[in-house]
């Protein structure tokens, strides 16, 4: 990308060693800055250049790089976000968790861009960061306590952490529980085990305050694109209606309805009381007020209220509500909104937690394994949830996850993860695109590195055929290069839903319109592939794409348009997948657990439709094409030469 060198301002980062107590600044060049911009990206290219290959992920000698995107903190829209790279806790390969909260928006403002932590502090600690100078501290008073507990007992310590962004892990955390999380205020950078990497270095929390703001190369074009970007939002029907009045719970009726929902362990994708669990039932028994990340005018975040008290507490999202609600054979919401409190303050991840959990109640209901969980049953759950976080007896095999689990006890075929990592709540056999999200996804199955596909085959107003093959690898690789992007910016993903314009939300999903366009983006591979061809003449920025690209152009002063912002996340998938297959992990790795790829999925009745399933191998030949991969899935040399990937 090109770069005015007036204009140039390369970002900070600081290098800060647990074992010395040293810290020092550690310099971004500028070819990086151009190549990588800062987020995830940057940070998986720093994780490959400084770590060496084999390491394990709670290794003292591991890296942890907490970083923000170019337009944290400058005022556009759901830009609060910070990213945590590090090498994954469960699948070994890379890892890349984001959250929201105000870490990374302080972080920004105290001076830093971005920091990497090494070592293993000799007792707890913590680490302050204040307007440009990094302390390390000790922590003794804090370890134990839970991520709620723990952020107000740094404001008892200093009454001037109340404007402080904290990052903090619970006792999960501590004891190494590998789908533990970090947590900022209330939001959490759940997926991964990054509070195992914390816990590793006995690193308990980070704080950080300051008050530089982020410099904006054309300032007053800038805000006006903003305030215009804000409108669009407000005035789409994703962003303007629905997060704000459902959350992301307001997909559980829809996936219900496509059979993509699911439930008992993904064995069905489909529950007849899930009304009972949806975000509209949320909004109408529970809801409190809205509330919202820093500089969000979507507002998605479900207050409510914490049993019957009049205090707030956060609500659960869609893949809590799914996980802890259809998935293990419950429809209880209370007992959801609990469940999710309980892995929060903890510090747990609830997708993992709560699909190990499905997962040990397929065992005790095969006559595998007794862990005292059955579906349909909670009762218990509080109780098994503080056991895993302690590692407390048999627990503590839950605290591995599903996939040590089923190398254990056995039930392979119905471990559901891809690489280690816990699939989230979209049931690919009736989404198929969304099924090879999962298995090419570079830190396992997650459905937005995985490119999100559900979003065009069983939740959205347009969808593709869901059970199609033809046209899902290009699809999938369009969608995860902008997701790449999107997030490596700073920004959260919950705006980049626009892309779907807003006519066919007014005219439904049933009319004529809307499902001949649903039907022609089904064959639309060609079209795809050939846009990702053309990348360099792709010379536009649009509200109706990637607004993202227009607000990085106007701030950094880079010339980013559609088409070199697509490239800047093609080349961040592809960092993470070398990083991937320099640790071991390969083609054969790209897969899915035999329930969804050679079991078709039943109907309630008990009816059975042979094509629900996925066909992953058909599309995976494609996906290795379209991506510039070889037929073993090892990027190949003009590929790295075209994104200019040198140096390794």
């Amino acid at each position: 990308m090109k770069q005015k060198r007036a204009c140039l301002t390369l970002p900070v980062y600081a290098k800060i060693d647990l074992v010395s107590g040293k810290t020092e600044l550690f310099p971004i060049s500028e070819d990086y800055y151009k190549k990588y911009f800062g987020g995830k990206a940057l940070a998986a290219r720093l994780l490959l250049d400084l770590t060496p290959k084999g390491l394990d992920a709670l290794d003292p000698a591991a890296m942890l790089i907490i970083n923000t995107g170019p337009l944290n903190g400058t005022g556009a829209p759901s830009s609060s976000r910070f990213n945590m790279t590090f090498k994954n806790v469960l699948t070994g390969g890379i890892a890349s968790s984001n959250c929201g909260g105000t870490f990374g928006f302080m972080l920004k403002r105290a001076g830093f861009d971005g920091i990497i932590i090494t070592g293993k502090a000799a007792k707890p600690s913590r680490i302050e960061i204040i307007d440009g100078e990094i302390s390390i501290l000790g922590a003794d008073d804090l370890w134990g306590l839970d991520i709620e507990t723990v952020q107000e007992k740094m404001r008892e310590i200093n009454p001037q952490a109340a404007f402080h962004g904290k990052l903090v892990i619970g006792p999960a955390g501590e004891n190494l529980v590998r789908f533990a999380c970090a947590a900022s205020g209330e939001r959490v950078a759940g997926r991964c085990g990054g509070g195992a990497v914390f816990g590793s270095k006995n690193l308990k929390a980070l704080s950080a305050y300051g008050t530089k703001m982020p410099r904006i190369v054309k300032p007053q074009k800038f805000n006006r694109f903003v305030k215009k970007w804000v409108r669009f939002l407000k005035g789409h029907p994703i962003t303007g209606d629905s997060l704000p009045h459902y959350g992301s719970s307001g997909l559980v009726n829809k996936a219900n309805a496509t059979g993509a929902l699911p439930s008992r362990n993904f064995y069905y994708g489909h529950d007849p009381d899930a009304d009972t669990i949806s975000g509209e039932t949320l909004a109408a028994t529970e809801l409190s007020r809205n509330s919202g990340c820093i500089s969000c005018p979507i507002r998605c975040e479900r207050r409510v209220k914490k049993g019957f008290t009049e205090r707030e507490i956060k609500g659960p999202e869609y893949e809590t509500t799914g996980f802890f609600g259809p998935n293990i054979g419950a429809k209880n919401m209370r007992s959801i909104i609990d469940l999710n409190y309980i892995c929060d303050i903890l510090g747990m991840d609830t997708i993992s937690a709560a699909s190990t959990i499905a997962f040990a109640m397929e065992l005790k209901e095969k006559g595998i394994a007794d862990f005292g969980v059955e579906f349909g049953k909670t009762e218990n759950l509080e109780d098994v949830l503080r056991k895993i976080a302690k590692r407390e007896g048999v627990y503590s095999d839950l605290a591995n996850g599903s996939k040590w689990m089923s190398e254990k006890y056995g039930g392979k075929e119905f471990a559901m993860h891809s690489k280690g990592l816990e699939m989230a709540s979209y049931e690919p056999r009736r989404s198929v695109g969304m099924g090879l999200g999962y298995a090419t996804s570079n830190r396992g199955g997650c459905h937005l590195n995985g490119g999100y596909l559900a979003l065009l085959e069983s939740i959205g107003v347009l969808s593709t055929d869901a059970q199609n093959p033809s046209s899902k690898a290009e699809l999938t690789v369009f969608m995860q290069d902008g997701m790449e992007a999107i997030s490596t910016a700073g920004f959260c993903l919950f705006g980049a839903q626009t892309f779907i314009p807003a006519v066919f939300f007014r005219l439904g999903p049933n009319h004529i319109v809307t499902r001949i366009t649903g039907k022609i983006a089904t064959h639309a591979g060609g079209v795809v592939q050939l846009l990702l061809k053309i990348k360099p003449l792709l010379r536009f920025n649009t509200f109706f794409l990637f607004p993202h690209a227009e607000a990085l152009r106007l701030a950094t002063g880079f010339s980013v348009y559609t088409g070199n912002f697509l490239s800047l996340g093609e080349r961040c998938f592809n960092i993470e997948r070398l990083y991937n297959l320099r640790e071991g992990l390969t083609a054969s790795d790209d897969s899915l657990p035999d329930r969804l790829t050679k079991t078709p999925q039943p109907a309630r009745d008990g009816s059975v439709n042979p094509k629900f399933v996925v066909p992953l191998e058909r599309m995976m030949k494609q996906y290795y094409k379209v991506r510039g991969w070889d037929a073993q899935g090892v990027p190949k040399k003009r590929t790295l030469k075209r994104l200019k990937i040198e140096g390794l």
